[in-house]
């Protein structure tokens, strides 16, 4: 029976994920994307309340009534998507993987139905991709206080579907030969001092990546007294990665994003 099965996997042939597929994915996490020309205040009222990070919540400003999503606050549980009538749908598409924690706010004008905040990154191709590395980049993963959400969709990345390495991007044990920390998880008191040592330990020049909705803010555990906060609140972060958990796609995107926004502004 394994003889058999082994054959059949074997005559399969392997498909890596294309580049260009990579870019701004986020197919699969139940994150939402906001259609402006569907809303009424009706939806908008409806998808806010039932929100269990108050990630998406209404806001007066004047004649305007406008509905905020923080893309770092959303843990992808769907419900909005479920009261939405059509005005949410599941994101195929995120491009604010990898920007900074104000690209992931957005704003819509319920009213008008017009997008007030938009966070959008250039468009990318391979060639620029591979030319944002220009060399290997080393990463460290750290764990913060995480729940194992986030690091099994990390562990994805190495697997012959996204093959990270093929961007030149390396997994490595020790902070001391890092480039970049991955951190995940909101960061627990417990965890508050090693985080800092880890980021002390690691080399200049340095990145750190903010990882899921813990990562970004907290997620459903900022509130609790043994949480110091997200990432931000112990470490400079330089890219945030939203999702609950991010999927692969999105943290090969958000990775990218950040070295591409980095290369751009050390080179000019």
């Amino acid at each position: 029976m394994i003889s058999d099965i082994a054959r059949r996997s074997f005559g399969v042939p392997s498909r890596l994920i294309p580049v260009e597929e990579l870019s701004g994915s986020s197919a699969g996490s139940r994150m939402p994307e906001i259609r402006p020309e569907r809303l009424t205040v009706e939806i908008a009222e409806r998808v806010a309340a039932v929100c269990p990070t108050t990630a998406l919540k209404l806001e007066s400003h004047g004649d305007r009534l406008n509905l905020m999503l923080d893309y770092g606050e959303c843990i992808g549980c769907g419900r909005c998507i479920a009261v939405g009538e059509g005005a949410v749908m599941a994101a195929n598409r995120l491009q604010c993987c990898g920007g900074s924690r104000e690209q992931l706010i957005c704003s819509w004008d319920v009213r008008t139905g017009t997008e007030q905040v938009r966070a959008g990154s250039p468009e990318r191709i391979r060639a620029e991709i591979f030319s944002w590395v220009g060399r290997a980049l080393n990463i460290r993963q750290l764990d913060s206080g995480s729940c194992n959400g986030c690091e099994a969709e990390i562990v994805a990345l190495t697997n012959p579907y996204y093959d990270l390495e093929r961007f030149g991007i390396h997994f490595v044990a020790s902070p001391k030969h890092a480039d970049m920390l991955l951190v995940t998880g909101p960061v627990t008191r417990n965890m508050a001092e090693a985080v800092k040592k880890t980021y002390e330990a690691t080399p200049h020049p340095k990145l750190v990546v903010a990882v899921g909705a813990c990562g970004c803010g907290g997620g459903i555990f900022a509130a609790s007294p043994e949480v110091v906060g997200g990432v931000s609140s112990v470490l400079p972060v330089d890219g945030y990665i939203p999702g609950c958990p991010p999927t692969p796609a999105m943290l090969v995107s958000g990775i990218l994003e950040v070295m591409r926004r980095l290369t751009g502004t050390r080179r000019r």
